[in-house]
């Protein structure tokens, strides 16, 4: 439903033009996703490209990886999500922009205080993409073989499948990841599938796992707006957006990883969908970082209870994993 401007703004509203600021990190991914969400919340609002201008505000994050810097996974480095937002909301609190579009997989499962995710945009395609140099298929890759990836989640199922293989941190963007598969410095990684969808590069990836073979982050594939807790007409505007089956399986997905305490330094993976109209179906995965161990889980619920679901698996978890589990991820 379309949000009138003058009702958001008041009755001076028409005597300025109003410049929403959506911060965004600087990568041409995340560029590309941010330019997404303002096309969406133009579409909903048609009047809005008269009445209002969008600025899209790049800011470098902590977790942003530069060629400066060592192929050093985020577990070693001893970071958290947080990385990947901090920078972004500090701007949020600030008020120098208005709201945030980030990847809903690497934002953290507890938000700092005075900011939400109002909205989240329809899920892309939440599964893993398989990237192989010369191989065929995961099995055609040779003993020892080199896979590229920062993700403890992604390693742990590979390792689960190919314990032989080398794994060794892989950093920086979608391209800059692909270059280096190109010029052999890895045999194989693995990426999101929406990312080379938004990117125009779905023919590159040589296989895409389905999500019972690899469970995959939670919210994976869903872009999530985040705002200020009190901006109540940036809500109004970003509500015409939301996608409500999207958000719901995501909020089972993230209070499963909180109850889990989920980081960069345990492999957790969570997908939740709709197994009918009001019912929705999780699948949990916890994992040692040398896929040595796997533990998958599902559960079902009444959508409207999602997050209880979620909690509620993640205490399953907790109850069967083992000291010596949450030792190895240390």
């Amino acid at each position: 439903m379309a949000i009138p401007l003058q009702k958001i703004y008041g009755s001076d509203w028409h005597s300025m033009k109003k410049i929403i600021r959506i911060g965004s990190r600087g990568s041409p991914l995340a560029l590309l996703q941010a330019k997404e969400v303002c096309a969406r919340i133009i579409a909903k609002n048609p009047s809005l490209s008269r009445e209002a201008e969008f600025e899209i505000v790049p800011i470098q994050t902590s977790g942003d990886w530069t060629p400066g810097q060592k192929e050093i996974s985020f577990r070693d480095a001893g970071s958290n999500k947080e990385l990947f937002t901090k920078e972004i909301e500090q701007a949020l609190l600030s008020d120098t922009i208005d709201m945030a579009v980030h990847s809903m997989k690497d934002v953290a499962s507890r938000l700092p205080n005075e900011l939400e995710i109002a909205a989240m945009l329809d899920r892309a395609d939440p599964r893993d993409a398989l990237m192989l140099r010369e191989a065929k298929s995961l099995a055609d890759l040779p003993q020892g073989a080199v896979f590229g990836t920062s993700s403890l989640r992604r390693q742990a199922q590979i390792l689960a499948l190919r314990p032989d293989l080398k794994i060794v941190p892989l950093r920086g963007n979608i391209e800059t990841r692909l270059r280096k598969l190109e010029e052999g410095k890895i045999d194989a990684t693995m990426l999101a599938a929406a990312s080379l969808v938004r990117l125009g590069m779905k023919e590159k990836a040589t296989a895409i796992f389905e999500t019972d073979a690899m469970t995959p982050a939670a919210g994976q594939g869903a872009l999530g707006i985040e705002i200020k807790s009190g901006a109540n007409d940036i809500r109004a505007l970003v509500s015409s957006v939301n996608a409500p089956e999207t958000f719901t399986c995501v909020e089972a997905e993230r209070a499963f990883l909180r109850k889990l305490d989920g980081s960069c330094h345990t492999p957790i993976g969570a997908f939740a969908w709709y197994s009918a109209p009001d019912m929705i179906r999780l699948e949990g995965l916890a994992a040692k970082p040398d896929g040595s161990y796997v533990l998958k889980l599902e559960a079902e619920g009444p959508a409207k209870e999602a997050e209880q679901l979620g909690a509620s698996l993640g205490e399953t978890f907790r109850s069967k994993l083992t000291p010596s589990f949450w030792r190895s991820c240390e």
